[in-house]
């Protein structure tokens, strides 16, 4: 295999990057692979027999899927990769986002037969929210069905991405046997051995020439396109060195202008040591990052950055909280400049708390090794922290900064939750505690009208999966109720309210009067406060409890008590009395007036709208697309996919519990779907009138 010719340093010698895809393209699979040519296991798992290292939870060994996402740390070639394989299923989609807020780099593993599903599309889209540089890797080209060029192909057009294959693969289904490397022009054949740790570099045979050549042919022009050097050498139909090849490449993907595509077959220990060579070659090191960017915590207009180096003063994020049964609890933390010290003091610019750091961790999986320091660069676990949540920004004492924090989703899902018995009463309060810390995603409240306690998620699978954790490692024993959907209210009309506070408490009055208007906002845009208040007519630290009374009155709606979304709030008037008003006395006036605002726009209650595609056979189809539509579906395509047809709706949530077995029924256990939130829309009046009738009973 070719090598870079500049001799790296250290930083410049380390890989943060995700393994990211659909459930069941291979992403586990793929890492333990990469672990094992690492030298990091001495037997490779597999996920159908529950032993990877990756997946050490007990219901992702049952499950077979990855619920958590797990780091892990593996040498190759003298880089340092870290490594973090996060779950496929949309329900466990917060531990995607989290990872790729601190990651640099990303492979994203495709079905060599699927190519693009539903939640490759979700876990790219976070990757461009966060400007993640990838490479791509067609998983299970020994499938039946597989093909590397439409799977190429679905991953330009769904995903709008600039693929550039950098290998094709020599033969396909069983006579899948090795992959081109179109860089040094040279045959990779494996071993049928166990374990695929080595393979054959051969000439490439003349029966696969002339593909090759095509496809060396499509690199070299798309690098032109996009590099100078390149460009001169092609159009003098000069050959370009590998060397200049690997630099322009490395160079476009650091740039998001190119995706170098991989081809393999990670279960049958086929293409994975040419992955590890291309996560060296083209994804950043820390060091090829731009600058961190953060704010003063005290002064938010002032920006700050941090670059990759020792020299600079420490600046961590915080990206997962768990609860370790031995440790305590635990911060993962990305360390994006400094170095982080044991039995250091460092600073919570989130919270504006001092935090003492006890111990630092380096993880692999659920093992942990004791470690001094832990230098800029890398990835790895605290204890000690007392006020840490998900996002919190750690830093230097004397030099402060506030890094840009964790957006978690709403959750669409929830049930009730009882402890079986008193004793269990205070085991149950206290794991939701540990488990809300740990997942942003997951919500728990009170309901005011039952008095239940009722617990909050992504979907059915995730809320199964807490109520087995509860009982499996907090002992817990406790009833859940059948899942409900998370509803929502909206507002069809604006309006506008003035509203008068003037009551006397204790003695002193309380005083506030002021004109606030409401009005529909964007879809998807949550609660918005704008102070039209000329110049400094009322005192900041009034105008702030208006938007904070403002905002804690949407959260319970005039029709259910369910929170208000996509409004926007303006504060048009306001008076205030030198002695008499208080923040208090302007919290309960903007609260008071917008509940009347509300009840005033023609309030509708929204109900979360779920994307779903299905792979059905053409026999079943009708029935499936009939199924649909008697759920309030929408049928927005059908495709032709080899045997099948790929079908993609939207369907409200409430309409889509219990839809597995169904769909099982209906399709003789064929068809197969995936499904993910999508949006809010207004249930129809006379559904609305009747669950809005049911609630109220």
């Amino acid at each position: 295999m070719v090598v870079l010719k500049e001799k790296l340093s250290a930083l410049d010698k380390i890989r943060n990057i995700g393994i990211i895809a659909h459930i069941d393209a291979g992403k586990t699979t793929t890492t333990e692979r990469m672990l094992f040519y690492t030298g990091i296991t001495h037997k490779i798992g597999n996920v159908d027999e529950g032993n990877t290292q990756m997946d050490w939870m007990v219901q992702e060994q049952e499950r077979g899927i990855t619920i958590t996402s797990a780091a892990t740390t593996c040498f190759w070639n003298d880089f340092q990769i870290n490594i973090i394989d996060t779950p496929g299923h949309v329900d466990f989609t917060i531990e995607v986002e989290r990872s790729l807020r601190v990651l640099d780099g990303a492979v994203g593993v495709f079905c060599g037969v699927n190519g693009v599903q539903p939640q490759s599309e979700t876990v790219w889209r976070q990757s461009d929210k966060y400007g993640v540089p990838r490479i791509a890797f067609i998983n299970k080209m020994d499938r039946m069905g597989a093909s590397f060029e439409a799977a190429v192909a679905s991953i330009r057009e769904k995903l709008g991405a600039p693929v550039i294959p950098v290998q094709i693969p020599i033969g396909l289904e069983d006579s899948f046997v090795g992959c081109i490397d179109l860089i040094s022009q040279k045959a990779l054949y494996w071993r049928e051995d166990e374990t695929g740790s080595s393979f054959e570099i051969r000439e490439i045979s003349e029966d696969d020439l002339e593909k090759s050549q095509v496809a060396r042919e499509a690199l070299i022009a798309f690098l032109a396109d996009i590099n100078d050097e390149i460009a001169q050498a092609y159009l003098s139909s000069r050959e370009p060195a590998s060397d200049d090849l690997i630099s322009a490449l490395r160079e476009a993907c650091l740039k998001l202008k190119a995706v170098p595509v991989l081809c393999g077959a990670s279960f049958r220990n086929k293409g994975v040591q040419p992955l590890l060579d291309a996560v060296v070659r083209y994804l950043p090191s820390p060091s090829d990052v731009a600058e961190v960017k953060g704010v003063d915590p005290e002064k938010f207009s002032k920006p700050l950055t941090r670059r990759a180096s020792e020299e600079e003063p420490l600046s961590a994020l915080a990206f997962k909280i768990i609860t370790d049964p031995f440790v305590g609890p635990l911060a993962f933390v990305r360390v994006y400049s400094g170095v982080l010290e044991k039995s250091s003091a460092i600073f919570n610019s989130t919270k504006k708390k001092k935090e003492k750091v006890q111990r630092i961790l380096k993880i692999h999986a659920n093992q942990k090794e004791d470690v001094e320091v832990l230098p800029v660069g890398c990835i790895g676990a605290l204890s000690g922290l007392k006020f840490v949540t998900t996002g919190d920004t750690l830093c230097d004492l004397e030099q402060p900064i506030l890094l840009e924090s964790i957006s978690f989703p709403e959750p669409v899902i929830s049930m009730a939750i009882e402890p079986k018995t008193q004793a269990d009463q205070d085991r149950l309060n206290e794991a939701l505690q540990k488990l809300t810390k740990e997942d942003p995603s997951f919500y728990v409240r009170t309901s005011e009208e039952t008095g239940q306690t009722l617990i909050a998620g992504m979907g059915e699978l995730h809320l199964e999966i807490i109520a087995d954790r509860l009982l499996r490692e907090f002992k817990v024993n406790a009833n859940v109720g059948a899942p409900q959907v998370s509803y929502r209210e909206g507002i069809t009309a604006s309006s506008e309210v003035d509203f008068t506070y003037d009551k006397q408490l204790g003695g002193r009055g309380q005083f506030a009067r002021l004109s606030l208007a409401i009005r529909p906002a964007e879809r998807g845009s949550g609660f918005s406060f704008v102070n039209q208040l000329k110049g400094d007519s009322l005192p900041k630290e009034f105008v702030r409890a208006v938007e904070q009374g403002a905002r804690e009155s949407a959260s319970v709606g005039p029709l259910m008590g369910c929170a208000i979304s996509d409004v926007m709030v303006e504060l048009r008037e306001a008076q205030f009395h030198e002695v008499d008003s208080s923040e208090l006395s302007f919290q309960v006036a903007a609260s008071l007036a917008m509940k009347e605002a509300c009840s005033k726009s023609r309030p509708v209650l929204l109900e979360p709208i779920m994307t779903i595609e299905l792979a059905v056979p053409e026999d079943f189809v009708s029935p499936v697309i009939g199924d649909l539509n008697s759920r309030r579906g929408k049928i927005l395509g059908l495709e032709e996919k080899a045997t099948s047809k790929i079908i993609k709706a939207e369907v409200p949530l409430s309409e889509m519990f219990g839809y597995a077995t169904d769909l099982r029924s209906l399709s003789q256990g064929r068809a197969t779907f995936a499904m993910e939130p999508s949006h809010y829309e207004a249930v129809p009046s006379n559904i609305s009138k009747q669950i809005i009738g049911e609630m109220t009973l």
